[in-house]
This record gives C-alpha cells, sequence and structure tokens, in this order.
C-alpha cells in the first residue's frame, strides 16, 4: 500500500472579521497517499479551499489564521516550516491549480514568461533551457502551435486553454501533489471532458497525487479513488469512491448524491436539500446539519457526533444515527 504523502491532523484555519470569528476549517483530519486522487467534495463555503490554501501557506494574516493542528508532508510539518523552506515545497513539490485560471495568470506577462519562471527559480534552468521545456509542457497539455502560444498572452487564450497552461505551470517542476481547486469550473462539458482527460493521463503517466476539490460528484465518481465530504467546516464523511456512491451513511452525503440529475431519468424537479447553510459564525456545539436533516434527534441539537468507522474502517462517518444503532447493539 501507497504511503501517506500529506496528513491533515486536527487542522483549524480561522478568519477573524468585525462579525466575529469563522471557523472555515474545524478539526479536519484526512490523509492523501502517494499516486492517489482524493476528491474533496461540498456546498460553497464549506472549508474545501480554505484546506487547501492552508497546506500551500496561503491563508493571509492578520485576519487569516490557521489556528490550532497539524499538515505533514512527508514526515515535516508544513506550520513550522520557516518561510524559505516553504517556497522551495510550494510550486515545485505541491502545486495548485486555482479556480479562475483569467485571474491566476498575469494579464501584462506573456505565457512564455510565466511558464519559464518556476523552471528558473526552483529548476535552476537557464532561459534557453526553461523555454525549451515550456514549449515541451504546452504541448504536453494538448495545446496545437506550442511556440505561438509561448509568445501569447492571456487574454488571446480560450478559457479551456488558459486552464490548461495553468496545469502547465503546476506541473512544470514534476510536482509530488497537484492541488486541482473547481479545475472544470466555467468551462463548456466537452472542455471540461478534455480537462479531466489530461488530469487522468498526467497522474498515470508521471505518478502524480491529486487533491481535486469541487462541488460536482460526477468529476469526483470518474477521478477519484477516495472521497472526503465536508459540510460547514468539518469533514462528515471519507470512504473509497465506489463504497461512497454504493452506500453513502451520512444524510448530507446521501442529499448530494440525491441532487444530481440522472441522464435518461424523467425528473419534473430536481432535488435540494432544504434549508440553508448555517452562518459560520454562530455554529454552535451541535451537529451543524442537523436544522436540515429528516433524521434529527435530540441529540443531534446538543452535541457534535464523534467521526468514526462505520462497517469498513476506510468508510467513516460522523452522525449520531449510526452511533445510537452502535450503542443499542
Amino acid at each position: 500500500m501507497a504511503k501517506d504523502l500529506v496528513q491533515f491532523r486536527n487542522l483549524e484555519t480561522h478568519f477573524h472579521t468585525s462579525a466575529g470569528v469563522v471557523k472555515a476549517v474545524d478539526k479536519v483530519s484526512f490523509s492523501i497517499r502517494e499516486g492517489e486522487t482524493v476528491g474533496v467534495v461540498g456546498e460553497s463555503g464549506c472549508g474545501k479551499s480554505v484546506t487547501a490554501m492552508s497546506l500551500m501557506r496561503l491563508v493571509e494574516g492578520p485576519h487569516g489564521v490557521i489556528a490550532g493542528g497539524e499538515i505533514f508532508y512527508e514526515d515535516k510539518d508544513i506550520l513550522k516550516l520557516s518561510k524559505r523552506e516553504m517556497a522551495r515545497i510550494r510550486g515545485k513539490e505541491i502545486s495548485m491549480v486555482f479556480q479562475e485560471p483569467m485571474s491566476s495568470l498575469n494579464p501584462v506577462l506573456k505565457i512564455g514568461d510565466q511558464l519559464t519562471e518556476p523552471l528558473i527559480m526552483h529548476m535552476l534552468m537557464d532561459r534557453k533551457e526553461a523555454r525549451k521545456r515550456a514549449i515541451e509542457l504546452i504541448e504536453l497539455v494538448g495545446i496545437p502551435r506550442a511556440e505561438q502560444i509561448f509568445e501569447a498572452y492571456p487574454h488571446e487564450l480560450s478559457g479551456g486553454m488558459r486552464q490548461r497552461i495553468m496545469i502547465a505551470i503546476a506541473l512544470s517542476c514534476n510536482p509530488k501533489l497537484l492541488i486541482a481547486d473547481e479545475p472544470t469550473t466555467a468551462l463548456d462539458v466537452t472542455i471540461q471532458a478534455q480537462i479531466l482527460d489530461l488530469m487522468r493521463g498526467i497522474k498515470q503517466k508521471l505518478g502524480t497525487a491529486i487533491m481535486l476539490i469541487t462541488h460536482d460528484l460526477g468529476v469526483i465518481a470518474e477521478m477519484a479513488d477516495y472521497v472526503v465530504v465536508m459540510y460547514a467546516g468539518k469533514v462528515i464523511e471519507e470512504a473509497p469512491v465506489l463504497e461512497l456512491f454504493q452506500d453513502p451513511q451520512h444524510p448530507y452525503t446521501k442529499g448530494l448524491l440525491k441532487a444530481k440529475p440522472i441522464l435518461g431519468l424523467n425528473q419534473e424537479r430536481l432535488y435540494s436539500i432544504p434549508g440553508q447553510v448555517p452562518n459560520p459564525i454562530e455554529l454552535g456545539d451541535n451537529c451543524h446539519f442537523h436544522d436540515r436533516c429528516e433524521f434529527c434527534m435530540d441529540i443531534c441539537q446538543r452535541q457534535q457526533p464523534p467521526f468514526r468507522a462505520h462497517g469498513d474502517k476506510l468508510h467513516k462517518t460522523a452522525c449520531w444515527l449510526y452511533e445510537e444503532v452502535r450503542e443499542a447493539l
């Protein structure tokens, strides 16, 4: 079995606002193994992207702060590294593809300049070597006319091409972990399929582990080996992808799966989970999903459920529904 590449242990990331403290990530723990694709899924605002930003040490103070926990990368605690040590890892060993490629690429720099920068900085290439490698990367991500694209500006490229360039930049130094934050957002379905095929091919060719952040369960089903479901800053369920889809345990996970449209099924009205995501400033010590859950019990309104294995040890759930069953047995 592959060993753990990244381990999140009780990670807490808070944002201090004028209205109060937002616990964006609240005691989150999970692992990413070498060569594995871990899908992190949940509604907007559940803490997926902040978890990734915490790993990259991109949460900015004084308002944003990693308030507790540990993040281990190859047995090194990321949170204890100096800024210089972290800079050697960021972009070289751990890379990230951000949600919006147009705002992630510098509009006043040519594509070639942005591709060669990490090669010169991390791989210590001269400009001639970096140019050659950058053109190879453009070809690797399936963009034709690589030399012309090298000299182009971001606004001259389509959304799909910009996303491919972002992936090329992220892969330039052969990272061990690629974080893909909503890599198919705002792309049409044809381009989405091409981007996913590209990432799958890169994983197979380079053996890169992937942390795939998305709210699209179709993407999760197609790409992930293991799934982490987050809600209101907490991990509420995790399991191997096939097991999660065949036997979801948490009512929230069941709701997400039920809300996904099914091709060929005539549905007059799509299902939606009732209620709203709770205000992150007003979260209490109860189950955060209790007011939207059809199975809500008294204990759900008073106490957070423990995160425990249910059945197979790889399938874990935080839900009093199953805790009560175990106690009854």
